[in-house]
């Protein structure tokens, strides 16, 4: 579960704590999860209407180091660019959505290996989430529609520098499981060539998260199409064959 700060998250859907608690849930996750601790990084501070930090730096680096000593990654949602320096220097694995980044963190990045997982899916809804806090949070407001405005552009920059550029949608909440199809189009669109659009979704995701490719003895997980999806992106919508573990699921 995502591990968020007291009352600055989605209600219900994460494990709320304060800082000094931290470090010891990062350790749970670690040990009980597979292989990946989630931290939100920002979320919309009412007090002062705009997004904003949630952890202080020295917290940060000792639950990374925790999470990394009991064998598993960290990854951290943000929107906004202040929360980044800190995860970034802390050692963190991954992040989700990246929509702040800046070019001076991207070189960071890209020098530390650090990886960036767009949800480009759901960036589209930040225009909602503007309108639906204007009246009480206009800063908020102004400050979801200028990321959004940026967002492709964030994309390409990053694989362009040499970050690692993953493929996820976010679903699960608001948006439905299914549309990985159209996150990969939307990364093709933001400036990823097609065939490293697909491999964000597929190959390179899977070298990333230690999983077998096409190899001997590797499980068989894969999907079939009638035509090459390196050629038309748009194959990816017509599936002919799902195979899981070795076994036709669809």
């Amino acid at each position: 579960r995502h591990i968020a700060r007291t009352r600055r998250y989605i209600p219900g859907l994460g494990v709320e704590l304060e800082p000094d608690d931290l470090v010891a849930e990062v350790r749970v996750q670690a040990r009980r999860g597979d292989g990946w601790v989630k931290l939100v990084g920002d979320w919309i501070d009412r007090s002062v209407g705009d997004l904003a930090p949630e952890w202080p730096r020295e917290t940060l680096a000792a639950a990374i180091a925790a999470a990394h000593e009991e064998g598993a990654r960290v990854t951290a949602h943000t929107f906004g660019t202040e929360a980044l320096p800190d995860l970034i220097d802390a050692g963190i694995d991954c992040i989700e959505h990246g929509t702040g980044l800046t070019e001076e963190l991207i070189r960071e990045m890209a020098a530390r290996g650090t990886a960036v997982v767009p949800t480009l899916v759901n960036v589209e809804n930040f225009p909602g989430f503007a309108a639906a806090g204007e009246a009480k949070f206009p800063t908020y407001a102004s400050t979801m529609r200028r990321l959004y405005a940026s967002s492709g552009a964030v994309v390409r920059a990053a694989y362009e520098a040499g970050v690692p550029v993953f493929a996820g949608t976010d679903a699960g909440g608001g948006i439905e499981h299914g549309v990985i199809a159209d996150e990969v189009r939307a990364l093709h669109t933001a400036g990823l060539p097609a065939e490293a659009a697909l491999a964000a979704a597929s190959w390179s995701a899977r070298a990333w998260l230690g999983l077998p490719c096409i190899e001997e003895g590797a499980e068989a997980d894969l999907v079939v199409y009638d035509t090459d999806p390196r050629i038309d992106l748009d194959t990816l919508q017509r599936p002919q064959r799902t195979i899981l573990r070795g076994r036709v699921v669809g």
